[in-house]
């Protein structure tokens, strides 16, 4: 099964990436502002000179302005991507008489809507991605505050899973599940 939440990785790279630069380049500032470092004389102009960069210049300028966004929209269209993809699965067992399709996002719909119906739970989104014959299961399930992840995790393994996998004739599906807390409080009897 692919990665499931694919823009993470990336993320951290890469905001770990400008949180360098940026600290290397305030240190800098700092440094050459208190007179630690002697790089630049406090007051020298900023550029030299009111004349023209050469040509080159202007090419490498453009062209890392060019890349840079080129970076930057990738970035974005990373996060995007947030679901893995799903598919159509074809059972064929008589491809002269027919085929059955099912689209993988419409086989979990029920079981998201079960797993609702549990006790803390407030919210859950099921994405069943990849082929028939190497499939995966990726849960995001939303606790209330009185919700235990710890019995809500059990049930879906000793209840839920084992209708999901005889519904699709399955003998394995991996599950990877994200739990994540709600503000919402449960319902109480008085």
């Amino acid at each position: 099964m692919t990665n499931l939440n694919r823009p993470a990785r990336l993320n951290r790279l890469l905001l770990g990436l400008f949180g360098l630069v940026l600290l290397a380049a305030g240190g800098f500032a700092v440094a050459t502002h208190f007179g630690r470092l002697r790089v630049l004389d406090p007051a020298s102009p900023l550029v030299p000179g009111t004349a023209r960069p050469p040509t080159w210049v202007l090419y490498v300028a453009a062209a890392s302005a060019v890349v840079l966004g080129l970076l930057v929209l990738r970035w974005l269209l990373a996060q995007l991507a947030r679901r893995p993809r799903t598919q159509i699965w074809r059972f064929e067992a008589d491809p002269e008489h027919g085929r059955t399709e099912l689209a993988a996002d419409a086989a979990v719909v029920p079981f998201a809507e079960e797993l609702r119906a549990y006790p803390g739970v407030h919210g859950a989104r099921a994405t069943l991605a990849g082929p028939r014959t190497d499939p995966g299961l990726a849960l995001v399930i939303s606790v209330t505050q009185d919700g235990d992840p710890a019995r809500i995790r059990e049930r879906v393994e000793t209840e839920g899973l084992p209708r999901l996998r005889q519904a699709l004739d399955l003998d394995e599906l991996p599950v990877a599940v994200e739990f994540r807390f709600s503000s919402a409080t449960g319902l109480r009897a008085r």
